[in-house]
């Protein structure tokens, strides 16, 4: 499973399972205090992280993995800067010492606007931080309650600020499609990013999960969803102001300022879309590791996915006793890493090799090109790009080239 692993980054992923507040809309593997009971305290947290990382070493060892410097950390939640700065030092040091990081290393902590100061922002950059994402979801407060959002819109440009300050690139994430939330609003959260020196900008349409309370809200009549030409609106707006101001597309949901050449896009997302490996750390992570060509010829698969267990407390208690934290796995076959890639593949601006295709498919992707969906001349040139309507309508086009 080794071979050809050197010709893939190699990422690392962090969750920090907690929330001071759990939002109506989140289905997301995060605890607040209460709902943890005391049983796994933020303030162990750490030192059980740094357990699962020597843990994933010495696996990583007896597997004969190749060793290779991490190319990207990400600290994801949850909200990872719930925990102190210092503890956050702590885990990105044990990365370094179990893997070390490739020079140049892209690493990235998520961040509530009401959960960092200016100190706590400087600890981060000394110790090798390079990239905070703040969730910023919107700029109107009532768009933000119903969210249930606790931080003022107001602090948004301070903690811009303050991270520039201490030489960290910026990202700032949007959400879309709240109920109640009328074009207008939407139109003010956008400008207000624009205002502010950020580097990368996230816009995700809202999706309410099964079992969430906006989902019993919605069900009860409570809060009613907008529809889809809302929906299409809002992205084709902050698209067009986003491009008009020199931020670049490069996923979906994604754009980034190009500075001295270099697109600030997420380089540890980028990894996820385009089939690196990873290793997730933490309660509910979830982890993959790639097998190369003769395996899967010789095996019959093509990588191996795993999850760990999603509860803090039984995830603390497995380490300690010296466990693999992991819940399961899968291993991929060959046919099922080709449909993935193909899902993920077509979702970025770079494009999607037209060859990887079926037969079929190809057949089919005129038929996309005629609609406006795919980009005419890069497809002639070998290459899938999505129009604008395209990016809308992804899933379509995913269902359709996917056979």
């Amino acid at each position: 499973m080794s071979e050809g692993a050197q010709d893939r980054n190699f990422s690392v992923y962090v969750h920090v399972p907690f929330c001071s507040v759990r939002c109506g809309y989140c289905d997301f593997n995060t605890y607040t205090a209460t709902e943890l009971g005391g049983g796994a305290s933020q303030h162990n947290y750490a030192a059980t992280a740094l357990h699962e990382i020597g843990f994933a070493r010495s696996v990583m060892e007896r597997a004969e993995l190749p060793s290779r410097p991490v190319s990207t950390v990400f600290f994801g939640g949850g909200t990872p800067t719930m925990l102190k700065a210092d503890d956050l030092v702590s885990i990105l040091t044990g990365i370094k010492d179990a893997w070390g990081l490739k020079p140049g290393a892209e690493v990235t902590t998520e961040a509530n606007p009401d959960s960092v100061t200016p100190q706590y922002l400087e600890t981060l950059a000394q110790a090798g931080f390079t990239r905070v994402s703040f969730g910023m979801q919107s700029a109107v407060p009532h768009v933000l309650a119903t969210l249930e959002r606790t931080h003022d819109p107001r602090r948004i440009p301070d903690v811009v600020q303050w991270a520039k300050a201490a030489g960290l690139e910026v990202s700032l994430d949007l959400i879309y499609g709240t109920p109640g939330e009328s074009l207008e609003d939407w139109k003010t959260s956008v400008d207000s990013v624009l205002s502010l020196p950020v580097d990368h900008v996230s816009a995700y349409a809202l999706v309410v999960e099964p079992g969430t309370k906006m989902a019993a809200q919605v069900k009860r009549g409570e809060l009613e969803l907008p529809n889809e030409d809302d929906q299409a609106a809002k992205y084709e707006y902050a698209d067009q102001k986003l491009t008009e101001c020199g931020f670049e597309w490069y996923e979906v949901s994604n754009w980034a300022k190009r500075v001295d050449g270099t697109l600030k896009a997420c380089v540890h997302n980028l990894s996820y879309w385009r089939s690196d490996d990873w290793w997730g750390i933490g309660p509910g992570a979830h982890s993959y590791m790639g097998a190369g060509e003769k395996t899967a010829a010789k095996d019959g698969f093509s990588g191996v996915r795993w999850w760990n267990v999603k509860h803090p407390i039984r995830y603390a208690a497995l380490l300690e006793k010296g466990h693999s934290p992991a819940a399961g796995r899968e291993r991929l076959t060959p046919e099922e890493s080709h449909v993935e890639r193909i899902m993920l593949g077509i979702r970025l601006a770079e494009g999607l090799p037209v060859n990887v295709l079926s037969e079929a498919a190809r057949v089919r992707v005129a038929q996309h090109i005629a609609h406006g969906l795919i980009e005419p001349r890069p497809a002639l040139e070998g290459l899938l790009k999505l129009t604008r309507k395209g990016r809308l309508l992804a899933d379509t086009v995913i269902r359709d080239i996917t056979d």
